[in-house]
C-alpha cells in the first residue's frame, strides 16, 4: 500500500513536471542561438558588417543542432498563439540558424551559397529542415511567410534574414528577440545602409547607389510601410549615413538624387583564415 501511495505520488510530480516544461514551452530568449551567434560571428567594417566563422560554427555543430530542433519542435497551435513579434523572432531566427546549417554540410568545399546551385540543389527552395508540423525551405520562411502580404507588412525582413553572402546584410551577434526586435531591426537596416560597399551616394554623379537587393524587392519599399514608398524614401531616411557632405544629404533628402544599382557579392561570408 505505501509503495503504491508512493508510485502515485510520484507520478504525481511527474505530471507536474511536464506540466511546467510545457508551461514554460519554448525560448524566446533563443538562449542556444544568441551563443553560438556572440561566439562564430565576427563584426567588422566599422560595425557595419560582419563575417561568420563557419569552421568554429562546424566544431558547435552538434549544439547548432540542439537549437535547431527547438525550432522544429514547435507546432503550427504554439506558433499561432503567439504574438507578432515572437512570431517574427522565431522565423528570423530560425532562417539564419537553417542557412548556416546548410552552409556546414558543404564546408569548407564552397565559396558561395550559390555553390550548391540554381536548379538542383537550390539552397533556398529545398524542403531540408522541418518547421511548423511540414518539411519547409528557406523561401517558405522569407517569401511565403514574412514576406506574405498582411503577415508582418515590413520591409526590413530583407536585413532580418541572412544569405551567408558578402553583398547580404550583417548576420549580427544577436538572436531576434520580441522585447528588442524594433530596435534589433532598426539598428541592422542603419548598419546596412553605412556600408559603402554595398550603399553609398556618389557626390559626382550625384546619385545614389544602393544594392542590388533593393532592385530585386523594390514592390517591398513601395508599399509605404515603415514610411518608405519609394527608394527615393530609403535614401532620405538614410541621407546621413549615405552622403559625406550636406550638399549630398540634401539633395538626398530632396529625393532629388536618380538611383542606380551595385552589384551583389555572392562570395560566402565566411571569416578569412
Amino acid at each position: 500500500m505505501i509503495r503504491r501511495h508512493l508510485a502515485l505520488a510520484l507520478f504525481a510530480v511527474g505530471l507536474a513536471a511536464a506540466g511546467a516544461v510545457r508551461a514554460q514551452g519554448f525560448d524566446h530568449t533563443h538562449a542556444r542561438w544568441d551563443a553560438l551567434l556572440k561566439k562564430h560571428v565576427r563584426v567588422v567594417a566599422g560595425g557595419n558588417a560582419s563575417q561568420v566563422d563557419y569552421r568554429g560554427f562546424a566544431a558547435d555543430r552538434s549544439v547548432l543542432g540542439q537549437y535547431l530542433a527547438t525550432l522544429s519542435a514547435v507546432t503550427p497551435g504554439q506558433y499561432g498563439g503567439w504574438p507578432k513579434a515572437q512570431q517574427y523572432a522565431f522565423l528570423a531566427n530560425a532562417y539564419n540558424a537553417f542557412t548556416v546549417e546548410k552552409v556546414l554540410t558543404r564546408y569548407p568545399g564552397l565559396t558561395s551559397i550559390r555553390d550548391f546551385g540554381r536548379v538542383f540543389g537550390n539552397p533556398w527552395k529545398d524542403e531540408f529542415f522541418t518547421l511548423l508540423g511540414a518539411k519547409r525551405s528557406l523561401d517558405w520562411i522569407e517569401h511565403d511567410t514574412m514576406r506574405a502580404p498582411g503577415a508582418f507588412d515590413d520591409p526590413r525582413v530583407h536585413v532580418a534574414v541572412n544569405c551567408a553572402s558578402i553583398g547580404c546584410p550583417m548576420l549580427g551577434r544577436d538572436a531576434f528577440v520580441a522585447e528588442r526586435l524594433d530596435a534589433q531591426l532598426d539598428e541592422l537596416f542603419r548598419r546596412f545602409m553605412s556600408d559603402r560597399t554595398r550603399n553609398r551616394y556618389d557626390a559626382a554623379s550625384q546619385t545614389v547607389e544602393l544594392s542590388q537587393l533593393f532592385d530585386w524587392y523594390r514592390g517591398d519599399f513601395e508599399q509605404g510601410h515603415r514610411g518608405f514608398a519609394s527608394l527615393q524614401d530609403v535614401a532620405a531616411k538614410y541621407a546621413a549615413e549615405l552622403a559625406d557632405d550636406e550638399a549630398g544629404r540634401a539633395r538626398l533628402r530632396a529625393r532629388a538624387a536618380p538611383v542606380r544599382f551595385v552589384a551583389y557579392d555572392w562570395r560566402l561570408n565566411d571569416l578569412p583564415r
